[in-house]
């Protein structure tokens, strides 16, 4: 599993995580150690671009978690 998609997962299920996440992404992303072309993927809002980084599929029909990316769009990772 990819790192970008084992944060998303655990933004998931972690409360402390997921208000890290959401009170400073780029600090959150950082400190647990996305890459800069992974933490704009993420930011983008686009789930494609995500997917393709976290090595989801897209087009699967069970969703892993919605998150609320650094722009503040809900995106969605597939697993």
């Amino acid at each position: 599993m990819s790192k970008l998609l084992n944060y998303v997962n655990l933004i998931d299920e972690n409360a402390a995580m997921r208000e890290a996440h959401f009170a400073n992404p780029s600090r959150t992303m950082t400190q647990y150690g996305l890459s800069k072309a992974e933490q704009q993927a993420l930011a983008s809002g686009n789930k494609n671009v995500a997917a393709e980084f976290a090595g989801a599929d897209v087009d699967a029909k069970r969703v892993v978690v919605f998150v609320a990316a650094a722009v503040g769009q809900p995106i969605a990772l597939a697993a």
